[in-house]
């Protein structure tokens, strides 16, 4: 379910992990260290539970990277390490999973803090940036900064993209 090819998208989409890629806070649910799981969509944890994205997530990484979108994280866990490492295992299309990330702001801190690292590491004006995350709160990019935010519930979806598109677009002052 792509977005049409004539679709102007963001510059870059920065996404939180935690919830927003997998089901899962890598610093309180998974037991390090992980390994590749038994296939390479997945890791395990030392106690053996195994994690993926959600479903949607691989394709829609590959398809935002294959239409020239940057991708950055943007995720204040505790474990920046073990985050890391897990997109390191897993992989889409063949490749690493981290590998597709342009920025990676992993650690603890305000989302303000992670997305005035990824403007100055980009150059991309906070109005060219759309970010994905399952806290409420973190909608703060949007008010302070200008990033059109967008909440998740479940996980990222198709759906949800293609809708966080449209309102980016009208945030942004684009026609669709």
């Amino acid at each position: 379910m792509e977005i049409p090819a004539d679709v102007p998208l963001p510059k870059i989409v920065v996404f939180d992990l935690d919830y927003t890629l997998w089901p899962c806070w890598c610093d309180t649910h998974i037991s390090p260290p992980v390994y590749k799981g038994p296939d390479t969509s997945t890791v395990v944890d030392r106690r053996g539970q195994k994690m993926a994205f959600y479903d949607d997530v691989p394709e829609i990484i590959a398809e935002l990277k294959a239409r020239g979108v940057k991708i950055a994280a943007a995720s204040r866990t505790s474990a920046p390490d073990l985050a890391k490492s897990m997109l390191k295992l897993i992989h889409i299309n063949g490749q690493r999973a981290i590998d597709y990330f342009d920025v990676l702001e992993i650690y603890p801190g305000t989302k303000i803090t992670h997305f005035t690292f990824i403007k100055n590491a980009t150059g991309i004006d906070y109005k060219d940036m759309l970010f994905f995350d399952d806290e409420s709160r973190n909608k703060e990019v949007e008010h302070k900064l200008g990033v059109k935010f967008k909440y998740v519930h479940e996980g990222v979806t198709w759906p949800l993209l293609n809708e966080a598109v449209y309102e980016w677009h009208q945030y942004a002052g684009i026609e669709y």
